[in-house]
């Protein structure tokens, strides 16, 4: 009997306790219990039979359902991606690297070049870790100074604007609060002048990574011509350098306009901060800005710089903190390696997960003509009959038209069978 017999037949008994009429319109009572017993027991047993015939249809439909997603995937090009479980999004870390080219951490030769103009070398020094000729040669950072006042640097016939008083107006501008008229150091508190090391901002990335930087300074030896611009003589004897780090190991940032400011103090990455309970205080570092501001009163008093402070005088004083600091790779350091300018970015990278899940029946063909032959598709290999094999080689992700978004390489191809199953991670930053 099928399926659709069994349903016709129930259909033609009397349902139990329901009244039923005759061809004449006339009603027939219920039955009583006694007499409707073998009914309802030949009732039970057709329900029973549908039920079982019900399982079976399901149990096909179910058989056919799963053929026919085996069918589709042996030869899928595209799958789907399950947004709940396969991915993950919004994940954030801060990452770093050395802050100079080829992502080093620490720069040891310093040279600085003739493309500079006399009128931009008035204001700031650029600095490159390779001859300025060399192959890949590049700018790491700037070198300025500046003075509230305008002293230390040449008018040039104009009222009130030298470079010095621009150089300080400019990060006056940058660096400090609304209302704030001098930068002000734990050192020797207002100060009127200072030094300033500004990073490249494609090597700086978002920020400079706090507590991962080191200033080398070396004392200057001899006196200095008033336009100092390459006679600077730095000393080369040992013991004559010191390190300057961030005061981040041992108090928190102060948080400004600027974003945060720590403290510039005498120390060294491996050492930590020199004398913590009683620091010496050389500046402000403006990590988020890529900024160094170095106090000229101690750098005069510490390292002999000499800074010119006259009036209306080219003194060039910027090209002191250039000598001081190329100085030091001159010298060893106590960890018996020369003194380096260490340094560190630092970014925060939003990144999205892509869990690519490729099951034992799915991408086991390709599509590449190379893989069959013939005018029928005839597999070219014929061990690769009922045993294809690929190599997974390349991920690419569309977004729901099929259009190609971003491509991700494997480091080396992918063997993929009936009997491999892979998942691979993409990992898109940003």
């Amino acid at each position: 009997m099928t399926f659709m017999e069994t349903i016709e037949k129930l259909r033609k008994l009397p349902r139990h306790g329901v009244p039923s009429q005759t061809s004449r319109g006339q009603e027939i009572l219920p039955t009583s219990p006694a007499s409707a017993s073998p009914t309802a027991a030949a009732a039970e047993t057709v329900n029973e039979q549908v039920r079982q015939l019900a399982r079976q249809l399901a149990n096909e439909i179910i058989a056919e359902r799963d053929q026919m997603q085996s069918i589709a995937r042996l030869g899928r090009t595209f799958t789907k991606f399950d947004m709940g479980s396969d991915v993950v999004s919004k994940q954030k870390e801060t990452v770093t690297a050395g802050l100079w080219s080829d992502n080093l951490a620490s720069l040891t030769t310093f040279h600085t070049g003739s493309s500079q103009t006399t009128s931009q070398r008035r204001y700031y020094v650029d600095v490159y870790h390779k001859a300025p000729a060399a192959t890949g040669s590049a700018v790491q950072f700037s070198l300025a100074y500046g003075h509230a006042k305008g002293s230390g640097s040449s008018a040039l016939g104009t009222s009130n604007d030298s470079p010095s008083r621009a150089i300080y107006s400019q990060y006056r501008q940058l660096l400090l609060n609304p209302g704030d008229s001098r930068f002000t150091t734990a050192g020797s508190g207002s100060t009127d002048h200072i030094y300033v090391i500004n990073f490249k901002r494609n090597r700086l990335r978002e920020r400079l990574d706090a507590g991962n930087f080191e200033i080398p300074l070396t004392l200057i030896s001899a006196s200095r011509p008033l336009n100092a611009t390459g006679s600077v003589s730095a000393s080369r004897t040992a013991g004559t350098a010191i390190s300057l780090i961030d005061d981040s190991s041992l108090a928190s940032a102060t948080i400004g306009d600027s974003g945060k400011i720590y403290n510039i103090v005498s120390g060294s990455m491996d050492g930590g901060v020199f004398n913590s309970s009683a620091p010496i205080y050389y500046g402000l570092a403006y990590p988020d800005h890529g900024v160094l501001v170095l106090d000229a009163k101690m750098l005069d008093q510490q390292l002999n710089f000499q800074t010119n402070t006259g009036s209306n005088s080219e003194g060039n004083n910027h090209f002191a903190l250039f000598h001081s600091i190329s100085g030091s790779a001159l010298q060893t350091a106590p960890s018996g390696n020369p003194y380096g300018f260490l340094a560190r970015n630092s970014e925060q990278v939003t990144s999205t997960h892509y869990f690519v899940r490729v099951k034992n029946a799915e991408y086991n063909f390709s599509n590449n003509p190379s893989y069959v032959t013939g005018s029928v598709g005839k597999l070219k290999q014929s061990s690769f009959v009922n045993n294809p094999k690929t190599y997974i080689t390349t991920v690419g992700l569309y977004n729901d038209n099929r259009e190609l978004l971003a491509v991700a390489k494997l480091s080396k191809p992918l063997l993929k069978d009936f009997t491999k199953e892979a998942l691979i991670r993409v990992k898109l930053d940003f």
